[in-house]
């Protein structure tokens, strides 16, 4: 039953293949094989997973690791989010984070319930930064961002993203990323992070570069930033820039 399952998930995603669409998106994921990606786009995946996770035997789908294709990933992802209960919803993150080999689902995944449980999700995340795995950490790097921002923001997590030092572009962009948004939401707070260099040359660049792209910053807060990019920094090359319309 369970092998069949998976034979019918992966026949209805071919079915919902839209060629052009995967032309275009291959091409954001210089990482990820395009002849395993079909072409489907994000709401038409969401709105299948949902139809999935009333299947009896969707455990078989979680349990035949790793997927073939990239959409399959990204159902895995969505079906993920669904699970209400905390404790069966980390677990099956954990299982399914060394699996991930691309930004794109990496980020993606946010399971609602991770808001209702965020000091128990704090224990996890400070484990997954400190893999040796690139999406485990990057997809710590996120859950900091995404939860860890606002009311519930600490100094101290500033710390923790600022001494991951890796030499793995999706890491550092994330890094850039997580002090962008950083400096929106915490400005003074953040902002001597970034007068002291606390971050490697090229992270720090992006991190202005994508503060100064925000509509959240002040113009001059962003003239001041500007102020304070390194000069002559050796670029990182043969890498796609991800496309981050998930923001």
């Amino acid at each position: 039953m369970g092998e069949n399952l998976i034979e019918k998930i992966r026949k209805e995603l071919l079915e919902m293949q839209d060629l052009p669409y995967r032309d275009f998106h291959a091409k954001l994921m210089p990482t990820v094989d395009k002849d395993t990606v079909i072409g489907i786009r994000v709401p038409i995946l969401r709105k299948y997973a949902r139809t999935l996770a009333k299947e009896e035997e969707i455990g078989s789908f979680f349990s035949d690791l790793p997927h073939k294709y990239f959409e399959e990933n990204n159902v895995h992802a969505f079906l993920i989010e669904q699970i209400r209960d905390f404790e069966k919803c980390l677990e099956e993150t954990e299982k399914f984070l060394p699996y991930i080999d691309n930004w794109a689902t990496c980020d993606m995944m946010s399971p609602k319930i991770f808001k209702k449980h965020k000091e128990q999700l704090l224990v996890s995340v400070r484990r997954w930064i400190t893999s040796d795995e690139t999406y485990t950490v990057r997809y710590g790097i996120g859950m900091l961002m995404q939860h860890f921002l606002d009311e519930d923001f600490r100094e101290e997590y500033l710390e923790l993203v600022s001494g991951i030092r890796s030499q793995e572009y999706y890491i550092n962009m994330m890094i850039a990323w997580y002090f962008a948004t950083a400096l929106a939401k915490q400005y003074e707070k953040t902002l001597p992070y970034i007068e002291e260099k606390r971050l490697d040359d090229w992270t720090h660049n992006k991190a202005i570069q994508k503060s100064c792209e925000s509509y959240r910053i002040t113009q001059e807060q962003k003239a001041y930033l500007r102020t304070l990019k390194v000069k002559k920094v050796r670029v990182q090359k043969n890498k796609t820039e991800e496309n981050e319309c998930r923001r």
